[in-house]
């Protein structure tokens, strides 16, 4: 069967950033602490300018982490053109507006035309970007992009579900509401019944996405 080209979705995809000048952002915590009412000098809070930096270098690592680096040319030719799907893989990120947590886990499939990735590569993925700040809209367009881009497969679906403390914590305070986006491409958007076959395959509701 002959399958269409799949065009590339309008997903900017950030540069990779240069590594962080260690000390910057430590500086700025005790004001921001004092600021808030409490006092930068007490035991407690005497290494957290530090320990925050260092969780925030991690947190953002995304943007200075180098895709072709994190692929690192494991894609492999195969006869294969079955779905591939990765399910539940778990991520946290940081939301963009308020830069709380939101976390979750996200399903990944695509069908190959004539390569596939290695397994490890597609949790890796979401790591580059969930460890940026982001919205989950956007962060389940790049996963899916970026796939598309690296095997130029005849389709891929990735669905994320989330949860964000931005709501959970403040605002409306709802402890058991959930996310769910969802990134189509190729076939996954052109046929309905593949993406029945993804959905059955990671135990959702068949036509959730029809």
């Amino acid at each position: 069967m002959k399958h269409k080209p799949v065009a590339k979705m309008p997903v900017k995809m950030p540069v990779k950033m240069p590594a962080l000048e260690g000390g910057k952002i430590a500086s700025a915590v005790p004001e921001m602490l004092r600021m808030l009412g409490e006092d930068p000098t007490r035991e407690g809070l005497v290494q957290t300018p530090q320990r925050w930096e260092r969780a925030m270098q991690y947190l953002t690592s995304g943007y200075r982490t180098n895709l072709a680096e994190v692929v690192n040319g494991a894609l492999f030719s195969v006869d294969f053109d079955e779905m591939v799907v990765v399910k539940d893989i778990e991520f946290f990120s940081l939301c963009e507006h308020h830069l709380l947590p939101f976390f979750g886990k996200m399903h990944v499939a695509y069908l190959p035309k004539d390569r596939v990735i290695g397994l490890s590569k597609l949790p890796r993925i979401v790591d580059v970007f969930a460890r940026r700040l982001q919205i989950q809209e956007r962060l389940t367009q790049q996963v899916a992009q970026t796939i598309q881009d690296a095997i130029d497969p005849v389709g891929v679906g990735v669905i994320c579900e989330a949860r964000h403390l931005c709501m959970m914590m403040r605002g409306v305070e709802k402890q058991n509401s959930e996310m769910v986006t969802s990134s189509v491409l190729g076939t996954f958007r052109e046929s309905q019944a593949t993406r029945e076959e993804f959905l059955s395959l990671i135990g959702h509701r068949v036509g959730a996405l029809g």
